[in-house]
């Protein structure tokens, strides 16, 4: 079953993007200031965040962005009164809990935008975008991540924004939206080096396009006839093509120097902070720290393999507490895992996207999906994200997999828009039935995503497989 592109597309459904972000806004700031302590990583990032204002020195493993940014959120926030009840000196200085968490909060609102928008710039399909957005709406452990002065949110919006604008300087074909891409890819690598996985899998795409063009070339040549392309693409023959109409000087420039440049440059104030170092030597004790990492529960109780992801296997807690009232044991758990219907009908989609290319391929010796450009962006972009981490023999976990995670949203969403838009009416009510069932698992799970107060038997009714808790 395929879709083609609107033959005059309509605007982006932008009334309800403002809804979503609404709805996104009102949850992550929920009850921010809860839990008066350091949360998780927060005894790094917010301490490191700190230690920039007040100039003390400290040793980073990772790029210095995402501290910048929590640094300036304490910095606004310290001109506004704090209550007591949600005041520490855990960072170095008498903080307030949202000062250090609102900036999180804000930017983590922006991704289900972002991925609606993405999926519009893909196809201009309005029921797409909407159900991209939502579905990105519906994610715990992305809210999770937005509710921390954690780095991962940081890395994830830039890498996405990064998509996104190259997406649109395609499209419109203006080099100032590839300029601005590439500033994107830098900031996120800034944050995390793993935040390359975004420009990879635009590289990918890239080198895709060129070869799609050779290879027509040469079948042109011998046949005059594009419909033995290995790469036909009937659905949106201008998606390949405006890629290769950029010069390859200007992606050269705009998607390598532009993101290296950035990168470089926000190390400046760091080292300037922290001079015991300076640029190299900074990189090569950060590379030796993570080399000299195990993999072990040794190092951490929550370490889980990148295999383990696509199904969340081990998701990790965030933050634990038990208070004793009258009426029993209550349970605060915050707890770092996605929304579990979503996660595992997200990981289905991705397969059955690569399972219906490579079964069309050996039927037919040949690539001509209508959608197959779409298919290209979702599957190559996740196993950018994915892939690299098979090398790594340091402890990871299930956050890393956030990059990854977004792009099987937009291959879920994109079937169920499929069944909506399907003729037969037992796929429209399953199409409906997906989306539904996502929103109550989210409304379900959400306790655990909000910190919210659970009985021992709701925290169990919750943590239902023995590896999640």
């Amino acid at each position: 079953m395929s879709l083609p592109l609107p033959i005059s597309p309509s605007p982006p459904p932008l009334k309800t993007l403002l809804l979503i972000f609404l709805i996104s806004l009102a949850l992550r700031f929920w009850n921010l200031g809860q839990f008066n302590q350091l949360v998780f990583d927060e005894v790094y990032y917010a301490k490191f965040a700190n230690n920039y204002l007040t100039g003390t020195h400290f040793f980073n493993v990772h790029p210095p962005l995402s501290q910048y940014l929590i640094a300036i959120g304490i910095w606004l926030a310290s001109h506004f009164p704090a209550d007591a009840d949600i005041t520490n000196n855990l960072t170095g200085s008498l903080r307030s809990t949202i000062s250090y968490r609102w900036l999180n909060a804000l930017t983590g609102s922006f991704i289900p935008i972002i991925v609606g928008l993405i999926a519009y710039q893909l196809t201009y399909r309005r029921n797409y975008t909407i159900i991209a957005a939502l579905f990105a709406a519906c994610e715990g452990l992305f809210l999770v991540e937005s509710r921390y002065a954690l780095n991962n949110i940081y890395l994830v919006f830039f890498g996405l924004l990064g998509q996104l604008y190259f997406l649109i300087s395609i499209n419109k074909n203006k080099i100032i939206y590839l300029t601005i891409s590439g500033l994107c890819f830098g900031l996120s690598a800034s944050v995390k080096w793993n935040g390359l996985g975004f420009l990879l899998g635009i590289y990918l795409l890239i080198f895709i396009a060129w070869q799609k063009k050779l290879v027509d070339k040469y079948l042109n040549w011998v046949s005059k006839n594009r419909s033995n392309s290995l790469i036909n693409d009937p659905d949106n023959p201008n998606f390949w093509s405006r890629i290769t109409n950029i010069q390859p000087a200007l992606l050269i420039f705009n998607l390598t120097i532009v993101p290296i440049f950035i990168y470089s440059l926000l190390w400046l104030p760091h080292l300037l902070i922290n001079p015991e170092y300076d640029f190299f030597e900074v990189h090569q004790k950060s590379w030796s720290f993570h080399q000299r990492l195990g993999n072990n529960s040794e190092v951490h109780p929550y370490c889980s393999p990148w295999y383990t992801w696509v199904l969340m296997i081990r998701p990790m807690a965030y933050f634990y507490k038990t208070k004793q009232t009258e009426v029993g044991k209550i349970i605060y758990d915050v707890h770092g895992m996605g929304n579990p219907l979503l996660w595992w009908l997200s990981t289905a989609a991705i397969f059955s996207l690569l399972f219906l290319i490579i079964i069309q391929f050996f039927k037919q010796h040949k690539w001509n999906n209508q959608n197959n450009y779409l298919y290209s962006f979702i599957l190559i972009n996740y196993a950018s994200n994915l892939l690299p981490w098979i090398g790594v023999s340091r402890c990871t976990f299930i956050y890393y997999y956030m990059g990854s995670y977004i792009f099987s949203w937009l291959a879920l969403a994109w079937i169920v828009n499929l069944f909506l838009a399907s003729q037969n009416r037992l796929y429209r009510r399953v199409g409906i039935t997906i989306i539904i069932l996502a929103i109550l698992a989210f409304i379900f799970w959400m306790p655990i995503y909000l910190g919210m107060p659970l009985s021992q038997f709701g925290f169990n009714l919750r943590m239902f497989l023995p590896n999640w808790i």
